[in-house]
């Protein structure tokens, strides 16, 4: 024992410590608090709750509707990604990096705000269902509910938001397929759909699930939609009704154990399916792209699909911004007047406002958090050597598969009695939740940064006589300063709209971040809406600027990810 102690890097092993301690408090604590409240009666482990869950048909109803969501939103993505991914790595055209760029639009906005234009566009009444009773194609007495009551409203949003993370997942594998394992097939007389089906696409499945995994998640998850669409048969939304009677109901977290156990059982699946299975591919240094260059009607054909998937995708988007600047809409079309009214309303307004300043506060406080901390565990986890590196970052990156209303509804839970108690003060709660779930962020662009940067440039200094704090501060840190900002700021845009966590924990108006904000301004009717609309277009440019900020940082825009390297 005392040898071993002798050899470990004692400041290494005890900064290990202290960051072991912070995620104790604020990621494992919560969590075994609700598995506590949910398994333990009167000092006895009993699985009576859960069994209460699948006796229940609304709560039983409400799990099947999450899971169908999550899947066929898996399943859509992977339909439009698909070909999309085939067309753009395998084949060049006149502006396809345009509308590659144009391609990653939906990542710059939440689904849940999209859902408030994709609501107005497509509610019973609205702009659709108008055009087709004008052109005499539907019966105005009659009109179609073309989301099911919200059901398929909700997965059209998820696949429209979230199939970008698809189509880079599998392009990006695509583009790094070898050649010469197409052309060995072609060459056995394997051609187009059997040479995709059986060479081309199984050499994709790492990406494919990788990309999948997220969606899948995601949309299962997904807490801000649902409410949007008033469509309150899903496991998040439930979750959320029951934050009221946290400390009566212990149905909340039964709940949320069967999210967390879903969403990391989904997880380890298909890195189990992943793993079980040979991806490799011979060596041979750059891999040279199969890449066919389109002419004349094939060009025009593939500029034609991508510019109609571009315009599709981009509907919440145009959507949003038209209701943000509707003067005047009910029952027509198109707005009869536009107005900036809702923009300089988002000024004075006692929600709007404040809200807007809160998230600024919230998300910069935050984003402090993460670089600070993300920065250390980078340096430890590259430089230093101690005990239970790999266990480091290993947590580390553990907030990435845990669902944000899982860990919103366990801070809830777990801190209702302390000086934490989010229904009196939620300002702590809501800057450790949005550090705590963004932290991989500027853990992994640190932990990039210092894995480019040599050694050798630390040695030599503190071969000069440097500390290695002074080596750390005018050496190391400079030349990964670039790495360290563009997280910082992904998580600073992540934070800005951040859903699960405003949504639960932010339960007082004065509190407000702009997510809660936005939803509860677009449950009030006149103006609730459009103004509701006008902060989210607010928060849409936040995270643009963000994104093209921290691409220029990075030397490499977001369209340009799944090149080869």
């Amino acid at each position: 024992m005392i040898g071993f102690l002798e050899n470990v890097d004692s400041k290494a092993f005890a900064i290990f410590l202290a960051i072991m301690i912070f995620f104790i408090v604020f990621l494992f604590y919560p969590l075994a608090y609700v598995f506590e409240s949910a398994f333990v009666i009167q000092g006895k482990i009993t699985p009576v709750f859960f069994l209460l869950l699948f006796s229940d048909q609304f709560l039983s109803q409400s799990l099947v509707n999450s899971i169908l969501i999550g899947v066929l939103a898996t399943v859509s993505t992977a339909v439009f990604s698909l070909p999309l991914a085939f067309l753009c790595v395998r084949y060049d055209f006149p502006c396809k990096k345009i509308l590659q760029g144009l391609l990653l639009v939906p990542l710059v906005m939440p689904p849940f705000v999209g859902a408030i234009g994709l609501k107005q566009i497509f509610a019973r009444y609205g702009s659709i269902n108008l055009l087709l009773i004008d052109l005499g194609l539907m019966n105005s007495r009659r009109p179609v509910d073309w989301f099911g009551g919200g059901f398929w409203g909700i997965i059209t949003i998820e696949v429209l938001n979230l199939f970008p993370i698809m189509y880079l997942s599998i392009a990006a594998s695509l583009a790094n397929i070898d050649p010469s394992l197409e052309e060995a097939a072609e060459s056995l007389g394997a051609r187009g759909f059997t040479l995709f089906r059986k060479v081309t696409f199984p050499l994709t499945f790492p990406g494919f699930f990788a990309g999948a995994i997220i969606v899948f998640i995601w949309a299962f998850t997904d807490l801000g939609t649902p409410l949007i669409f008033d469509f309150s048969k899903t496991i998040p939304a439930q979750i959320f009704s029951m934050t009221q009677d946290i400390e009566t109901n212990p149905m909340g977290y039964v709940l949320t154990i069967i999210t967390l156990l879903i969403s990391v059982g989904a997880l380890l699946s298909v890195k189990r399916y992943v793993g079980l299975r040979s991806y490799e591919m011979l060596a041979r240094g750059h891999v040279i792209r199969r890449e066919k260059t389109l002419a004349g009607w094939e060009a025009a054909g593939a500029m034609a699909f991508l510019l109609i998937i571009v315009t599709v995708a981009m509907i919440p988007q145009i959507s949003v911004i038209v209701t943000s600047l509707a003067g005047q809409w009910f029952l027509t079309i198109l707005p009869t007047q536009y107005t900036l009214e809702y923009y300089s309303t988002l000024i004075t307004h006692p929600v709007a406002g404040p809200s807007i300043l809160n998230s600024l506060f919230y998300s910069v406080l935050s984003t402090v958090i993460d670089i600070s901390l993300g920065f250390v565990i980078a340096y430890m986890l590259t430089r230093r050597k101690f005990p239970g590196r790999n266990i480091l970052d290993a947590v580390a990156m553990m907030p990435l598969a845990i669902p944000g209303v899982v860990i919103a509804f366990g801070y809830l839970a777990a801190f209702s009695r302390t000086q934490l108690n989010a229904f009196i003060n939620p300002v702590p709660l809501l800057i450790i939740s949005y550090a705590v779930r963004r932290l991989p962020y500027t853990t992994r662009a640190a932990y990039a940064g210092f894995q480019q940067t040599s050694v050798s440039l630390e040695e030599a200094a503190m071969n000069l006589g440097a500390s290695p704090f002074r080596t750390l501060r005018s050496i190391t840190f400079p030349l990964i300063l670039a790495n360290v900002i563009a997280g910082g700021i992904l998580s600073f845009s992540a934070a800005m709209m951040e859903v699960s966590d405003s949504l639960i924990l932010a339960s007082q108006e004065q509190f407000f971040p702009m997510t809660k904000a936005i939803y509860v301004l677009d449950k009030r009717l006149t103006d609730g809406a459009f103004v509701a609309s006008a902060l989210g277009v607010v928060g849409i440019i936040v995270i643009a600027i963000c994104f093209l900020i921290a691409n220029k940082l990075l030397g490499k825009g977001l369209g340009q990810l799944f090149r080869a390297g």
